[in-house]
């Protein structure tokens, strides 16, 4: 099992609506800006937003971040969070299946509401140090 433990760069963000067909990236995508960090002891927190200077006009900026304790079993990631930018998710569990592809991990959250249809999200995170 690759281990998550230590702080992790937002490289990029896909979604694909529920009909297969590809949709506007996440956080801008390749020029998202991201970092998480999972501490050996359980605990981690997440910072995303959309990194691009100039948003094309009627698009709004999107921006979360969140923290908790968590687990991970090598395929999935669940944190129950009990401080967040969106109130939603306080208290709740922030479930993602994990993959690593060469130097990247892969989170990938459940078929979520975005951009008013379903889609299934990915964001690509690369190491750039350990906790």
């Amino acid at each position: 099992m690759t281990s998550i433990i230590g702080t992790w760069r937002l490289v990029r963000g896909t979604a694909t609506g529920a009909d297969g067909k590809a949709m506007i990236p996440p956080y801008g995508g390749e020029k998202g800006m991201g970092r998480v960090t999972f501490n050996s002891d359980g605990r981690m927190m997440a910072v995303l937003c959309d990194g691009r200077p100039v948003l094309p006009a009627g698009e709004t900026r999107e921006y979360a971040s969140y923290c908790g304790n968590y687990t991970f079993d090598g395929k999935q990631l669940v944190t129950r969070v009990d401080a967040a930018s969106n109130l939603e998710r306080f208290g709740a569990d922030q479930v993602r299946d994990v993959r690593f592809e060469g130097a990247y991990m892969v989170l990938r959250p459940p078929l979520t509401p975005y951009r008013g249809s379903l889609a299934q999200r990915e964001l690509w995170w690369e190491k750039i140090a350990d906790v």
